[in-house]
C-alpha cells in the first residue's frame, strides 16, 4: 500500500466551462508545485485536473516499481477524462510535466495547445545514462534529492528527499522516443524556459522550439530557476499561460 499524502501533494479538479486544462507535474514532485498554475487557469473559467502521478506524493519506496509508461497510461487516462467533458483542452505541464504533455500532444491532435515550463525533452548524453545503469547493477536504489532549485525561498512539503534511479532512468530514456515524434506536436505551443535552470538543459527548450510542427511562443524567464511555478516568475506564467489558453481553447 502507499504512504500517506504529503502535506500539499493531493491533486486538484475544478468543474467549471467547456474549456479544458491539464496540468502535469514534474518528476519526485506533486501537484504542490503546478497548484498555482492550475487555480490560474480554474480562476479564469476552465475545467482542470491537476493529477498526482503515480508512485508520488508519498514517500521515495513508492516512486521505485515506476516506469515512464507508468505515468503516461495515467497521464493520457486523465487527458481522455477532461477531453470527454470538454470542447477544447490545453496541456500544461513542468519538467517532466513537460515531457508527458508532449508524448500526449504527439499522440492526440485534438490538443488544443500545449504549455511547457522547462520541459525535459532533450536525450541525455549516453555517458549519464550509462553512469545510472551500472549504479543499479551495483545494487543502488536511491540517490541522495538535490534541492528543489528555485531561486526563493520555498517550503517543500511534498517533495521527496531521495531520487529512486530505475524510475530516473526509465525517464531519461523515454526522451529519446518523444524527441524522435516531436514533429507530431502540430497544435500551438507556449514555451516558458529560465534564463538559469540548474536540472534540464536548455537543449530541450532548443530542441522542441526546431522540431515542433505547430507555431511556438517562447517567453525566456529572468528571475527563476527550474521550478519557476513556484518562483519569481510565477505571476508571469500564470498570466501568460492563460491567455494562450484563452486564445486557442476558448
Amino acid at each position: 500500500m502507499p504512504g500517506e499524502l504529503l502535506r500539499g501533494a493531493a491533486p486538484f479538479s475544478a468543474s467549471n466551462g467547456s474549456s479544458g486544462a491539464l496540468v502535469l507535474h514534474g518528476f519526485t514532485g506533486s501537484p504542490f508545485e503546478m497548484r498555482p498554475l492550475a487555480e490560474a487557469f480554474a480562476d479564469a473559467g476552465f475545467s482542470v485536473e491537476l493529477p498526482l502521478h503515480p508512485g508520488h506524493g508519498t514517500a521515495p519506496r513508492d516512486l521505485v516499481p515506476m516506469r515512464f509508461s507508468d505515468w503516461a497510461e495515467a497521464a493520457e487516462a486523465s487527458y481522455l477524462s477532461i477531453s470527454a467533458r470538454c470542447d477544447r483542452t490545453v496541456l500544461a505541464g513542468l519538467s517532466m510535466g513537460g515531457t508527458l504533455a508532449c508524448w500526449l500532444a504527439e499522440r492526440h491532435h485534438d490538443v488544443a495547445g500545449v504549455v511547457l515550463i522547462n520541459p525535459l525533452v532533450a536525450p541525455p548524453a549516453t555517458e549519464v545514462l550509462d553512469e545510472l545503469r551500472q549504479g543499479l547493477a551495483a545494487g543502488a536504489i536511491y540517490a541522495p534529492g538535490g534541492s528543489s532549485d528555485v531561486h526563493r525561498e520555498v517550503e517543500r512539503p511534498d517533495r521527496y528527499d531521495q531520487v529512486p534511479l530505475a524510475p530516473l532512468l526509465s525517464l531519461l530514456e523515454a526522451t529519446e522516443e518523444v524527441a524522435s515524434h516531436l514533429e507530431e506536436i502540430d497544435c500551438p505551443v507556449l514555451l516558458l524556459t529560465s534564463r538559469e535552470d540548474h536540472v534540464v538543459a536548455p537543449e530541450s527548450g532548443a530542441l522542441v522550439q526546431a522540431a515542433v510542427s505547430g507555431p511556438v511562443e517562447h517567453v525566456v524567464l529572468e528571475s527563476s530557476y527550474h521550478v519557476a511555478t513556484l518562483d519569481y516568475d510565477a505571476g508571469e506564467i500564470e498570466h501568460r499561460a492563460v491567455a494562450f489558453a484563452q486564445k486557442v481553447a476558448c
